[in-house]
């Protein structure tokens, strides 16, 4: 019986003896093990990296950072930055008179349903200028970034895709969130004589229409895709190369003793976001009245539900100069202006609309 238990023992001694080094991915603990290594302990341990590294599967990519401790005759790699499923991997082991061992790590993603979708683009109304200006593309979840321009694109009545419609910047225009982006005509092609303008002609065209798309290969912030693709189509009418007006706005006064909304009417659509945040009420004392702020149809209207009832008196609305129409307009201010003239400072200045609560 003891004899039996005791060659047992050296059997497996022996196949140990005579296992290859080998390397295994441990999916459950998310590192990287060099097996079998019986010369192990003979290597000093700032050398580790140099017999054994992992790395994305792609060419001159650098070596992963990371940790490495020994378990018995295993070298063990632990990566700084946990392994991503859907991303190749490729660890090598360089042992001292054996040629190199290779394992390729590839974990499948996991199939996940898409739930990002385009919330909304402003401006919201399908009548649109022919120097239209810029569009805000708000998302409802985070997206990816870097990717952008390759996922939008604005197509003519016959389905063909208008050349370079837009301003392609290097760093994209993101709000803090990830959730709203940016993206401007080329304004060489809005400004009259202008280069671009006289090349390729402007991007819009009046009397016409266009779709703009952005497609659903567009990736959220977890690399997954939209669920469809966004559609918005609108018409092409005449130029806007005129000052937006404070004075041909409309004020609906609220009741004192109530906490009814405050709305201001403009003639046209206004640049929704900056609507957002420069337009503020005050007090007779010059106090500023606490509420919340909406944007009301086509973005026609700025709507304002005050946190306390109004009380009688007089009260002022405060309106940034920054304020734009579709097409860059803003108050005083054209978009076009001569280039060889002297441009205001853009410091922010206000205009004043005063009203009473009866």
């Amino acid at each position: 019986m003891l004899l039996a238990g005791a060659r047992g023992i050296a059997a497996a001694c022996l196949l140990l003896l005579f296992q290859s080094p080998s390397i295994r991915f441990d999916s459950s603990r998310n590192l990287f093990l060099l097996e079998n290594w019986t010369d192990l302990a003979t290597v000093p341990s700032e050398r580790y990296g140099d017999v054994f590294s992992v790395s994305v599967d792609a060419p001159d990519v650098p070596v992963m950072l990371g940790q490495y401790r020994v378990e018995g005759t295993t070298l063990v790699f632990v990566p700084q930055f946990g392994i991503q499923p859907g991303v190749r991997y490729r660890a090598v082991a360089r042992l001292p008179g054996m040629s190199p061992i290779t394992s390729v790590v590839d974990l499948p993603k996991p199939v996940v349903k898409p739930t990002t979708v385009v919330d909304r683009v402003y401006p919201t109304t399908n009548v649109l200028p022919e120097n239209q200006l810029k569009f805000y593309i708000h998302f409802s979840r985070p997206m990816a970034r870097g990717f952008a321009y390759e996922h939008m694109y604005l197509l003519d009545e016959a389905g063909a895709k208008v050349p370079v419609p837009f301003l392609e910047l290097t760093e994209e225009l993101w709000d803090p969130d990830g959730r709203r982006f940016t993206v401007f005509f080329d304004p060489g092609r809005i400004k009259r004589g202008l280069l671009s303008q006289e090349e390729l002609g402007p991007s819009l065209v009046q009397g016409k229409s266009y779709t703009f798309v952005v497609d659903k290969g567009w990736l959220d912030e977890e690399g997954n895709p939209l669920v469809a693709d966004f559609r918005k189509t609108f018409k092409v009418v005449r130029e806007d190369r005129k000052v937006v007006d404070v004075k041909a706005w409309s004020v609906r006064k609220p009741p004192s003793g109530t906490r009814n909304v405050l709305t201001v009417v403009f003639p046209e659509p206004l640049d929704h976001a900056i609507l957002q945040r420069e337009v503020e009420v005050f007090d007779s004392s010059g106090k500023t009245i606490s509420g919340s702020v909406s944007i009301g149809a086509e973005e026609k209207s700025w709507i304002f539900t005050p946190e306390a009832t109004w009380k009688k008196g007089s009260y002022s609305i405060e309106v940034g100069t920054t304020v734009g129409d579709l097409a860059g307009n803003m108050i005083d201010r054209p978009f076009e202006i001569d280039v060889f003239e002297k441009v205001d400072n853009l410091a922010r200045k206000t205009r004043t609309i005063k009203f009473n609560v009866e």
